[in-house]
């Protein structure tokens, strides 16, 4: 189920960064579709705590560059920039949302996840959409995905920001999970679910995006 809103686990912890690396990519998948379109006031300075940085190949930047001194866990995770866009709780939230209602990997349960597209917030931060790139999507833990410019298309990927109405706490799945409805995705409904969701990092809060 992939439904738009009008309100604007991860594997790694179980099963291994070894596993983690496996990669099953085919075909695209039937899900694909176009990158929306996103309103520059979606994408304001984030004056909250932030949850969310953006660095490399973003169009808009509104914070310094990397600094080893005060951004410790970056710098511990080998994170490098020199021009980045940070989010907050409620900047992520002003973000066109949609919900969807995969059968999650954790506890073999269906739950709702709801949060902007992936795609809506590479946007937002000025990342070119008809350019060429790939993303790192990192974790609090260091965990790091890499995912290719096709895959977030076919995967219609989300930064999940509530799970059944509940915000994603830092020490749970959150800030923001990375995640994807498997069963909408053609290379991947067949597979066991750990394999499923070997694309989808909780935790996340770093997303580096490369030149591909």
């Amino acid at each position: 189920m992939f439904k738009i809103t009008s309100s604007a686990v991860q594997c790694h912890g179980i099963f291994g960064d070894t596993f983690m690396q496996k990669r099953h990519f085919l075909a695209a998948g039937a899900i694909a579709g176009a990158w929306p379109t996103v309103a520059p006031a979606a994408a304001q300075r984030a004056t909250g705590p932030v949850v969310l940085t953006l660095g490399g190949q973003v169009g808009r930047s509104n914070r310094p560059p990397m600094n080893d001194a005060l951004d410790q866990m970056m710098h511990k995770h080998g994170v490098r920039f020199e021009r980045a866009f940070t989010f907050d709780a409620a900047s992520l939230q002003r973000l066109p949302a949609v919900t969807i209602q995969p059968k999650i990997v954790y506890d073999q349960q269906t739950h709702t996840l709801r949060g902007p597209l992936l795609s809506t917030v590479l946007e937002a931060a000025g990342v070119d959409m008809k350019g060429r790139w790939s993303l790192g999507l990192r974790a609090v833990d260091g965990y790091n995905v890499r995912v290719t410019q096709q895959q977030v298309r076919e995967l219609n990927m989300i930064l999940a920001t509530h799970l059944d109405g509940q915000a994603l706490a830092l020490g749970g799945l959150g800030p923001q999970w990375a995640v994807y409805d498997p069963a909408l995705v053609p290379w991947l409904k067949d597979k066991a679910l750990p394999e499923q969701f070997a694309l989808s990092p909780w935790g996340l809060y770093y997303i580096e995006v490369a030149a591909a």
